[in-house]
C-alpha cells in the first residue's frame, strides 16, 4: 500500500457526457503522471453527468486510491465543477483538463516543464482546434464579444487546460464569485503566466455541452460580472437617446 504524502500533482476533470472516454482516459494518466509523482492524485467532478459517468468514476476511484470521485447534486457547468473540485485539490500544482480526450493527458510533463522555468500559470495554447466549423465559429464570436465587452484579452485558442501552483489556486477560490468562469478568474488574479502550444485531439466521446443559447448564457453572466462596460454603454445610449430627443423637440417647436 502507497504511503500517505502530499502530493506533487492534483488533476481536476470535469465529466460531462464522456463517461466511456474515462477508463482510457485514466490509464493515460497513470502513464503520464507515475513518473513525475507516484502520489498523484485525480479529482473526477460528475457534473450530474447524463450518461451515468458516477459508476465509471466509481470504478476508477475502487481500482486506485489516487483516483478520487466527486459527485455534484446537479448540473451546475464546468466552470463550477472546476472550482468546487479546486477545494478539494492537494497538490502544489494543479492541472485543469476536460474528460473528453480532446486535452491529451501527453501534454502536462511539457506545461509542467515549461512552468518550472519560473511561470506559475501556464495555459495550452490550441492552435490547430479539432471541433466541428460551427464549433469553432461560435466560440469564436463568445470570445470576441466577451473580450470587447468585459475588456480583457480572450484567445479562443486558449481554454481550461493548463497548470497552475496552489497559491494561484488559492487565489482563486478566495475570490468568492458567485458567477464563476475560470479562464478570467485566472487572469483576474495575475501572477506570472505563459502559454504553450500543444497537440488537440478530435473529441472521443459524447457531445458538446455548449450549445448556443448556453454560450449565450454563459456570456450575459460573465459580462455582467466581469465588466461594468455595459452599464456605461446602456448609460451612454440613454443620454444619446435624450439628447436626441432634445433636439427634435427644439425643431418641431421652431417648425409649429
Amino acid at each position: 500500500m502507497m504511503e500517505s504524502k502530499t502530493p506533487l500533482f492534483s488533476v481536476v476533470v470535469p465529466v460531462y457526457r464522456c463517461a466511456r472516454a474515462l477508463p482510457e482516459l485514466c490509464r493515460r494518466l497513470r502513464e503520464v503522471l507515475a513518473p513525475l509523482d507516484a502520489h498523484f492524485e485525480v479529482i473526477l467532478v460528475d457534473d450530474a453527468s447524463p450518461d451515468g459517468a458516477w459508476p465509471a468514476i466509481r470504478a476508477e476511484a475502487e481500482a486506485d486510491g489516487r483516483f478520487k470521485g466527486l459527485r455534484l447534486s446537479r448540473n451546475f457547468g464546468q466552470h463550477y465543477a472546476i472550482t468546487a473540485s479546486l477545494e478539494h485539490a492537494a497538490g502544489e500544482w494543479v492541472v485543469v483538463m476536460d474528460g473528453d480526450l480532446q486535452d491529451r493527458p501527453e501534454e502536462i510533463p511539457p506545461l509542467y516543464a515549461k512552468a518550472l522555468e519560473g511561470f506559475d500559470i501556464v495555459l495550452a495554447q490550441r492552435l490547430a482546434r479539432r471541433d466541428s466549423l460551427w464549433k469553432r465559429l461560435t466560440s469564436t464570436a463568445y470570445y470576441r464579444v466577451f473580450g470587447y465587452l468585459t475588456g480583457t484579452v480572450q484567445d479562443p485558442s486558449v481554454a481550461n487546460f493548463g497548470v497552475c501552483r496552489r497559491r494561484v489556486v488559492r487565489a482563486v477560490l478566495a475570490m468568492g464569485d458567485h458567477v464563476r468562469y475560470f479562464p478570467t478568474m485566472l487572469q483576474w488574479v495575475g501572477f506570472r503566466r505563459a502559454v504553450l502550444p500543444v497537440l488537440h485531439e478530435a473529441r472521443a466521446e459524447g457531445r458538446s455541452a455548449y450549445t448556443l443559447g448556453r454560450l449565450f448564457r454563459l456570456a450575459f453572466d460573465n459580462i455582467i460580472a466581469f465588466s461594468d462596460k455595459p452599464l456605461r454603454l446602456t448609460v451612454q445610449l440613454g443620454m444619446l437617446i435624450c439628447a436626441l430627443s432634445a433636439v427634435l423637440g427644439v425643431v418641431f417647436l421652431t417648425l409649429y
